[in-house]
């Protein structure tokens, strides 16, 4: 089932996010669970915050797979929504 991952990172984090950017998308790609993804952006066009879409069966997978996620071991989120979600167009 699809979830929808909505993280905002917390103000001033943007080095936390640039050091473990390279550890995060490699998770993405070791897990194979994200089917879309990308940063926010802020008025400045700088990242500062992270939408995914997740392939996983249940809710408890989706919060395990974004306790696993090296942004979040690292403290970049101020918060993070997690949602099912029904895809209906595209």
């Amino acid at each position: 089932m699809p979830y929808v991952l909505i993280a905002k990172d917390k103000p001033g984090a943007l080095e936390t996010r640039k050091q473990n950017r390279e550890a995060h998308l490699a998770y993405v790609a070791e897990t194979g669970v994200v089917t879309l993804g990308g940063p926010f952006l802020d008025d400045e066009g700088a990242m500062c915050g992270s939408l995914m879409v997740l392939d996983l069966p249940d809710r408890a997978a989706v919060e395990a797979w974004a306790e696993g996620d090296p942004y979040a071991k690292a403290g970049l989120f101020a918060s993070v929504e997690i949602s099912d979600w029904k895809k209906v167009i595209g």
